[in-house]
């Protein structure tokens, strides 16, 4: 039985298609797909009407710089004309941008998809082998890196990719300057909704990153559909009696080289004219002050972040009042959490989203009472674009209560994963279901539980980490032997990586001077938090793969 926001959300969704957002069709790759009509078909058209339609808003607030959209627009407008007149990027080159959130990331990312480029979105916390790898899997031309990301190029040796260097501690025109300096007002490109636009990359079990491909068509049809979820929660507050009565905003709290902090948080912002509030580093109490002054109505982040603020001895003495929901995703919420979060946040609602870089983040949505009604639900499949269905191992869908693979359809889903054709038909079923790694359950009012996972993957805080790749990582020490990489329960993180390792004969090493050897080759938050030490070789199966499943029995109970 369908509760009464189930209910009002079906209702508000089905107005919207008749009025603001008609439904239309496209069939790709021999399946037909519901679209949104009324969004433009690519990202410059997208740009270009919004920035106009809030023109003297503020879009951008970073420290002590704010910034309209129009303001960004015609910075980005001048990124894209300089580097086409410039000839550093002809349509469908890839451009890496290696930053920390700043508005020049944003103003890059928009000047290079103006331009007909395809923006890769290099991972931040990436150690220079890690950058090195991403950038060689899809072959990028030109980089924009911040500087510390610079110096990390910088050490690669025989690194031939032109990188320019962008002080983003500057104000925007500035920081942009050696970008623009040979602008010039040149007719850009015709983008179509075909044309590829973003690379995202995802670390599933094969450890290896992939860059995940998207068309322009994907991208905006994401962001609509977040956009309409958005519009029907704007029209139930109104009908309750409390319509907004200031400018949207929400802080930017989480990386932008993640889909969650692209699409629904940064690209949707441009039709909602939301104001978007930088944190270039994640810290409870500055979000908080930054909550507070700036009226955020809107959070979003890893679990770990509103938990952070949840339970900040300093809580008390901000004002969050004006956040009408706390949402998460990238991991689960702890039950408790959720509870607690609804009764002490002064009226902020919780919220948690379920997607994947592969969907442009579009998936599932669990929103306000019905989270409380079932804490352990990802939510329902998120209208109007997204068809969910449980898969078995033939790909064909099982009965409510089942157990299967989560398969994602939608015209959001990516292309494909770049030079890995292998992988990208491995990805799909003949009828275009995504298969996520995930298995789960539907229950009989059609709300997703996620029981396990089939990937090799851990989700710190949000972050994936494959296993593989920091075993790889581990043998890359020529004393280890053996080694073996699985998640630890994290009451902060939700689960850490953990390791057991057997060195060679005659060698040791302690976990510290392991932990050292690894922070110089992979990003932090990979480094396992608990290393063991086995003198005896790994249990092994008949197929002489490692035993995963003793080994986590046995030395998680030992954490």
């Amino acid at each position: 039985m369908r509760t009464e926001l189930d209910q009002r959300m079906d209702d508000g969704l089905a107005a919207l298609a008749g009025t603001a957002l008609p439904l239309g069709s496209i069939t790709l790759n021999g399946v037909t797909l519901p679209m949104i009509a009324a969004a433009p078909p690519s990202l410059p058209g997208y740009f270009a009407h919004y920035s106009n339609e809030h023109s003297d808003k503020t879009f951008l607030v970073a420290g002590d710089e704010r910034l309209t959209f129009a303001q960004v627009y015609a910075e980005a407008t001048k990124v894209a004309q300089s580097l086409a007149s410039a000839g550093k990027l002809a349509k469908g080159d890839r451009v890496g941008i290696a930053m920390r959130n700043s508005p020049s990331w944003i103003t890059l990312y928009m000047g290079i998809t103006m331009a007909g480029g395809i923006a890769c979105l290099l991972n931040g916390w990436w150690q220079s082998e890690e950058l090195a790898d991403a950038i060689a899997e899809v072959d990028c031309g030109l980089i924009f890196a911040d500087p510390p990301r610079a110096r990390r190029l910088a050490a690669i040796d025989g690194f031939a990719v032109p990188v320019i260097e962008v002080d983003d501690t500057r104000p925007l025109a500035d920081a942009l300057s050696e970008v623009t300096d040979r602008w010039a007002d040149i007719a850009l490109p015709q983008i179509g909704p075909d044309d590829a636009a973003t690379i995202l990359f995802t670390s599933g079990s094969t450890g290896q990153s992939k860059g995940a491909l998207s068309d322009h068509r994907a991208v905006i049809q994401a962001v609509f559909n977040y956009l309409a979820q958005a519009l029907v929660m704007l029209g139930i507050s109104t009908e309750d009696g409390n319509p907004p009565t200031t400018q949207p905003a929400t802080l930017l709290n989480v990386p932008l080289f993640h889909v969650t902090a692209e699409v629904p948080v940064f690209l949707q912002s441009f039709a909602m004219g939301r104001k978007l509030v930088l944190m270039p580093k994640w810290d409870a109490e500055e979000a908080m002050r930054l909550i507070q002054a700036e009226g955020v109505t809107y959070f979003v982040g890893v679990p770990l972040m509103s938990f952070e603020i949840l339970t900040h001895p300093n809580r008390a003495k901000y004002d969050l009042s004006t956040v009408t929901d706390f949402a998460a995703g990238g991991a689960p919420r702890p039950v408790e959490h959720v509870r607690r979060l609804n009764e002490e946040m002064g009226g902020g609602a919780p919220l948690l989203g379920y997607g994947l870089t592969e969907t442009n983040g579009v998936g599932c949505g669990n929103w306000r009472s019905n989270y409380l009604a079932k804490p352990n639900s990802t939510g329902r499949a998120s209208a109007p674009l997204v068809d969910l269905a449980i898969l078995d191992a033939a790909g064909h869908p099982v009965e409510a209560g089942q157990r299967g693979e989560v398969g994602i359809r939608s015209v959001c889903n990516f292309k494909e994963y770049w030079g890995r054709p292998d992988a990208t038909e491995a990805a799909f079923t003949p009828d275009r279901y995504f298969l996520t790694g995930d298995i789960g359950y539907l229950d009989d009012e059609g709300y997703l539980f996620i029981v396990d996972r089939k990937k090799d993957i851990i989700i710190r805080g949000g972050e994936n980490i494959s296993c593989l790749e920091v075993e790889a990582a581990i043998y890359q020490n020529p004393r280890v032997a053996e080694a073996a990489v699985f998640g630890l329960a994290d009451e902060r993180f939700g689960e850490v990586p953990g390791a057991v390792v057997v060195f060679r004969p005659g060698e040791e090493m302690s976990a510290d001077d392991l932990c050292a050897y690894l922070f110089a080759h992979i990003a932090a938050f990979k480094v396992p938090q608990r290393i063991w030490t086995s003198t005896e070789p790994l249990p092994r199966l008949g197929t002489e793969k490692i035993d995963k499943v003793t080994l986590k029995a046995k030395y998680r109970a030992l954490a």
